[in-house]
C-alpha cells in the first residue's frame, strides 16, 4: 500500500508544470517536498485539488542550519575556515590574528525573522534559548500572545521599521512570486546588521545585497539558498564575511524519510477523513468554490 502511494506522489510530481493534464477523478496533490514555489497552487485549486508540502518534516534541520548560518554572520566563521582550508600560512596568522577585533557574541543581539511559520518559530525558540537573542518579527498577521510570550517576541506590522532595528534579519518566508527584500530594503536595514535566507533565493535582490556588503553597510551574510540555483553569484563567492550552503539547510536523512511519510499520510488522512495533514492551497479552493 504505501508503496503504491509512494509512486503516486512520484508520478503526480511529474505533472507540476502540466496541471490541466491531471484526471478530473484527482481531488489531492501530496508532495514529498518543502517549498511549493515551483507549483501552481492557485491553479490546481481552480480543478478542486489540493496541494499539500511536507515542509514540517525538515523543521528541525533547516533550524538547526539557520543556527549555523547566524553564527556565522556574527562569528566570522566562513572567515576563518578558508583561511585554514588555504593551506596558506599568511591567510592562517591574518585570520587568526584579525577576526577577534571585528566579531560579536550574538548573545543580546536582536533576531528579526520575516514569516513567523513553523520554521521560523523554531529557529526563534533555539536562538532565544541557547543564546538568549531577542526576538522580533514580521509576518502577515501577528502570531497569538502564548507564541509571541513563549519566545519573548516582538511583532513589526511594518517590515521597514523592524529592518531599522535588527541586528540580524533572516528570511523564512514563502516565495510569493516577489522579491521580499529589494535595494530600498538594505538601504532601511541598520547599518552593520546582517542577513541570513533559508528560504528561497528569489526572495532578495541578490544585486543588491553584494552593494550593500561591499559598501560595509551590511557587516555580513549568510545563505543556504541563491537566486539562480544552482549557480552561486560569484562576487558573494569571494567574499570572506559571506557563509554559503548548497541549499542542504534540510537535507538530512530524517528530513527525506519525513518527507516521504507526510506524503503518505496526508494522502491517506484524505481517502480516510476527507481532509489532509497538511493543505497549503485550501484558502484559495475555498475562494474557487465561492
Amino acid at each position: 500500500m504505501y508503496q503504491w502511494l509512494h509512486e503516486c506522489c512520484h508520478l503526480i510530481s511529474r505533472l507540476t508544470d502540466h496541471s490541466s493534464l491531471l484526471p478530473k477523478s484527482c481531488k489531492i496533490y501530496a508532495s514529498a517536498g518543502a517549498g511549493f514555489d515551483w507549483v501552481d497552487t492557485k491553479r490546481l485549486a481552480q480543478s478542486g485539488i489540493i496541494y499539500c508540502n511536507a515542509a514540517a518534516a525538515c523543521t528541525e534541520s533547516v533550524a538547526d542550519a539557520a543556527i549555523w548560518l547566524i553564527l556565522s554572520t556574527f562569528r566570522g566563521f566562513s572567515w576563518s575556515a578558508l583561511a585554514a582550508r588555504s593551506l596558506d600560512v599568511e591567510k592562517f596568522k591574518d585570520a587568526n590574528k584579525n577576526i577577534a577585533a571585528v566579531t560579536h557574541n550574538p548573545n543580546g543581539s536582536s533576531l528579526a525573522i520575516i514569516g513567523l511559520g513553523r520554521i521560523g518559530y523554531r529557529i526563534a525558540q533555539k536562538a532565544h534559548q541557547s543564546f538568549e537573542m531577542r526576538i522580533l518579527y514580521n509576518d502577515i498577521r501577528q502570531m497569538p500572545q502564548e507564541i509571541e510570550k513563549s519566545i519573548d517576541a516582538t511583532f513589526y506590522e511594518k517590515l521597514d521599521d523592524m529592518l531599522a532595528v535588527a541586528d540580524c534579519v533572516l528570511v523564512a518566508t514563502p516565495f510569493g512570486g516577489d522579491k521580499v527584500l529589494k535595494a530600498a530594503s538594505f538601504k532601511s536595514m541598520k547599518k552593520g546588521s546582517r542577513l541570513v535566507n533559508i528560504a528561497r533565493g528569489k526572495l532578495i535582490d541578490e544585486e543588491a545585497l553584494v552593494k550593500a556588503l561591499e559598501s560595509k553597510h551590511l557587516e555580513s551574510a549568510g545563505l543556504d539558498v541563491h537566486y539562480d540555483e544552482p549557480k552561486v553569484h560569484p562576487k558573494l563567492a569571494a567574499m570572506k564575511n559571506v557563509e554559503l550552503l548548497s541549499h542542504t539547510a534540510g537535507a538530512s536523512v530524517e528530513s527525506h524519510i519525513g518527507f516521504e511519510r507526510l506524503g503518505m499520510e496526508n494522502i491517506l488522512s484524505f481517502f480516510e477523513t476527507g481532509k489532509a495533514v497538511t493543505p497549503v492551497n485550501m484558502h484559495l479552493l475555498n475562494q474557487s468554490k465561492l
